[in-house]
C-alpha cells in the first residue's frame, strides 16, 4: 500500500491523503512564491515535519525511561535562501513543561530528539538549530 495520495487542486494548491488513515493536508504555494499561503507550503512541511519527529522520539524516550513530556511545545521557524530555491535553515526550539526534569532525562531527551528519522534524512546543508528550555 502506498502512503500517500496527492492531487493538484488547481491555483498552486494540493490534497493529499494519508491512505491508512484517511486524513487530507492541504498545501498552498507561499505568498512569496505566486501563492495564496492559505495552508502549508511544503517546504512548511518539511521543516514542520523535524519537529513532529523530534517530539514523537523524546516521547517514545520518555516512556521507555518512566518521565513525561506531555504538553511540551516545540515552535519551527522555516529559513529560506535563494539560487536555488530551498529550505536553508531550520530552528526548533522546545519549551518543556515545569517537571524537574533530572540531568539524566535532559540527556535523554536532547539525545534522543536529534537522532530522529528525519533529523537523519535531512540535507547536511540544511543548518538545523535546536534549543531546549526546561
Amino acid at each position: 500500500m502506498s502512503t500517500s495520495k496527492i492531487t493538484y487542486n488547481g491555483g498552486l494548491r494540493t490534497t493529499s491523503i494519508h491512505e491508512r488513515s484517511g486524513n487530507e493536508i492541504i498545501t498552498d504555494a507561499p505568498v512569496d512564491n505566486k501563492g495564496k499561503g492559505e495552508a502549508f507550503s511544503p517546504t512548511d512541511l518539511l521543516a514542520t515535519s523535524l519537529g513532529n519527529c523530534m517530539l514523537t522520539i523524546v516521547g517514545i524516550a520518555a516512556n521507555e525511561h518512566g518521565f513525561n513530556i506531555d504538553g511540551t511545545t516545540c515552535e519551527i521557524t522555516k529559513i529560506m535562501a535563494e539560487q536555488p530555491r530551498r529550505v536553508a535553515e531550520i530552528v526548533v526550539d522546545f519549551q518543556f513543561p515545569a517537571n524537574n526534569y533530572s540531568d539524566k532525562d535532559k540527556t535523554i531527551i536532547e539525545r534522543s530528539a536529534n537522532t530522529c528519522p528525519v533529523m537523519y534524512s535531512l540535507h547536511p546543508d540544511i543548518k538545523k538549530t535546536v534549543t531546549f528550555k526546561y
